[in-house]
């Protein structure tokens, strides 16, 4: 250590060495207990103690005398501030003691003291800790209770939901069954009295007439309340069709006039008006059901209203179209609007009474309204008339959302397969589950709309419902497996009549029954195409135009075509790549398809490859043969056409062990 370091050392260090005598006194001091604490020979130890803690200062000393202390911690003034110091002491043999002390530096002590203070409040909060721990475990306990009981209030609610939906289904089978069971005696009553009242059998004296004629209007009554429950029975279970077709208000108004008008005799009084909207509107929805809604709503206000008129319009706000029946009948209160809509609802009165329906009309109405994907509201005042409002899409959205479907352009990454279904439900349920499994759905609703898309595709499978509307798709099954161009695309037929037996006489690949299940479809639909990875081609020539003939040859296909000019360039993209079939031309730049097959075959990445040859050479006997056997076949330039390319593109598809339904003619 140099005398720099060393002076340094001593100027820094804040231990130091005493030495006192029995009584005390200082008999010796080191150079940092002078400088430290002041402490100079012949000075009593303990005067140098904090006021107070004279006692603890002699106890240090009494007790060194005899045995060795460590760590005894002493409060000093050192030159007047207080310092805390850390002494261990030894007997010296002569009845005195030695001293090693360490000098704290300045404000240890108001550390240590806020150091006991943070280790009372780390005591305090592990206590906090604990206590709350127990309170989390007894909620904890309390939660789990809760929960059981939470789980078997969801078990018995569900056992709840399970037979309340049983009663609604045998309810409404019930209602069916016996709607239909009333309709056939229904028809023979309103048949049976027409004849009566036509004379056919003689004529009837005016009271006889009265008499069928009240029998009649009975039997109307019955037979309306009879199709009122077949229609919100098919409502609640979901069996309501759509049928949605283009007309426009102007058209449908005037039928609705030609169908309400006979009603008016009867309301003296009162006028009924349909007015035209300013510029006609065009819809696509079920037509029919509109008409349900708005022959249900005037038949309401014609029975209510005695005097004034009820009137029905349309306005075109937006995407949406708004029919309106507005009467000044006798109103409704605003606290039965609910009711209104309820089944069997009706508001007691003295023209209710007069004209008691069968209470289903409006429920129904509200039904169909939310079928057609709106709502049907009211406004009315009593004595002022009422209100209804009908408000729907101008264009259903199942019939969007199929047409954004069927829009859609080809996704070459997923096999396309051909739904020909007419119910737009069925076809959303095809497209949610076919799309995840990687294929694209393309919809066809009608057979003419499923000739027009085979003449633009070619999918890898049909999906076929045998029993469309309006028309069967038996001889389309059979024009499918007859064509030549057509004959091998698997067809999978999925309809409600079991006619199987007649389907795989014409060709079906498979039969299934509606609800088709989904893994059953899916797994027939992999085994016969491969959803998600087109077969990929790689075209070796150095010829552009005749790249470029290839290239047209196999347009409008699911085959993804790769292009290289030049015998090293083709040898990398295969490598890359991983085509399926390569076409090579015989002679390239610098390089014979010898060359190409070379490295092909060395590169265990290339060498199961199928190879086309396509050259417009004369070939030696010798490259023939090997040739041969060297790839799956050659073929001339100048023959070359569209189907001789798709065949050879099979047969190595087969060879190489990829389906290939999913290629295109």
């Amino acid at each position: 250590m140099t005398e720099r370091m060393a002076a340094r050392w001593l100027s820094e260090s804040r231990e130091l060495v005493l030495a006192c005598d029995a009584q005390g006194l200082i008999r010796w001091a080191d150079t940092r207990a002078r400088s430290l604490l002041g402490a100079q020979p012949g000075t009593a130890l303990t005067t140098l103690s904090v006021p107070g803690t004279e006692e603890k200062t002699q106890a240090l000393l009494t007790r060194a005398a005899v045995n060795d202390i460590r760590n005894w911690e002493l409060s000093l003034l050192c030159n007047g501030k207080l310092a805390t110091v850390s002494f261990s002491a030894r007997p010296d043999g002569e009845g005195g003691t030695e001293l090693f002390g360490f000098v704290y530096p300045e404000g240890y002590g108001g550390a240590i003291e806020q150091l006991s203070r943070a280790l009372t409040e780390i005591v305090n909060l592990n206590r906090e800790i604990v206590r709350q721990k127990r309170e989390i475990e007894t909620q904890q306990t309390e939660l789990d209770e809760s929960n059981r009981g939470v789980v078997t209030l969801h078990a018995e609610l569900e056992d709840k939901v399970d037979a309340l939906r049983r009663t609604s289904e045998v309810r409404s089978r019930v209602l069916a069954n016996v709607s239909h069971e009333f309709r056939t005696p229904l028809h023979s009553i309103l048949g049976l009295s027409q004849l009566l009242l036509d004379g056919s059998d003689g004529p009837l004296t005016d009271e006889q007439q009265k008499q069928i004629r009240f029998i009649r209007t009975s039997a109307e009554e019955l037979s309306q309340l009879v199709n009122d429950v077949l229609d919100l029975s098919k409502a609640e279970s979901g069996k309501l069709t759509l049928r949605a077709e283009a007309f426009t208000a102007s058209s449908f108004f005037a039928a609705m006039r030609g169908m309400l008008r006979p009603l008016l005799p009867s309301h003296p009084g009162v006028d009924l008006l349909f007015e035209l909207p300013e510029g006609d509107i065009t819809l696509e929805t079920d037509q029919g059901k509109v008409a349900q809604v708005i022959r249900n709503l005037v038949t309401n206000a014609l029975k209510f209203t005695e005097q004034g008129r009820v009137v029905a319009s349309a306005v075109r706000r937006g995407d949406d179209v708004v029919f309106t029946v507005e009467d000044t009948g006798i109103g409704i209160a605003p606290e039965h609007f609910d009711r209104i809509f309820e089944e069997f609802g009706q508001i007691d009165g003295p023209v209710q009474r007069k004209h008691k329906g069968t209470g289903l009309g409006l429920a129904l109405s509200r039904r169909l309204g939310e079928l057609l994907g709106g709502t049907l509201t009211v406004e009315s005042e009593l004595g002022l008339g009422s209100t209804f409002t009908l408000t729907i899409p101008a264009t259903h959205p199942e019939v969007r959302e199929l047409a954004t479907l069927a829009a859609r352009p080809l996704d070459p990454s997923r096999a396309p397969v051909l739904i020909v279904e007419d119910d737009r439900k069925t076809m959303f349920i095809y497209e949610k589950f076919l799309s995840l499994a990687g294929f694209q759905v393309v919809p066809a609703r009608t057979v003419d709309d499923a000739r027009r898309l085979l003449g633009t595709f070619r999918p890898a499978a049909i999906v076929l419902d045998i029993m469309l509307e309006g028309e069967a798709t038996w001889d389309f099954l059979a024009e499918v497996k007859q064509s030549a161009e057509t004959r091998e695309i698997p067809v999978l037929v999925v309809t409600v009549t079991n006619k199987e037996q007649r389907a795989r006489a014409l060709g079906a690949d498979e039969f299934w029954l509606k609800p088709v299940d989904q893994d059953h479809l899916l797994r027939k639909l992999k085994s016969v195409t491969r959803p998600g990875t087109p077969t990929r081609l790689l075209v070796i020539d150095d010829d552009e135009r005749a790249r470029y003939l290839i290239r047209k040859l196999l347009e409008k296909t699911p085959y993804e075509l790769v292009e290289a000019r030049t015998g090293p360039e083709g040898v990398e993209l295969a490598q890359k790549l991983r085509p399926e079939v390569i076409f090579l031309d015989f002679l390239l730049k610098d390089v014979t398809a010898f060359d190409v097959l070379d490295d092909l075959k060395a590169d265990p990445r290339t060498r199961g490859i199928s190879v086309v040859i396509v050259t417009s050479h004369v070939l030696e006997p010798s490259d023939r043969e090997r040739l041969v056997a060297e790839t799956e076949a050659i073929l001339s330039k100048d023959s070359l056409s569209r189907e001789l390319a798709i065949h050879r593109i099979r047969d190595a598809l087969r060879k190489a062990g990829v389906g290939t339904s999913s290629s295109t003619e």
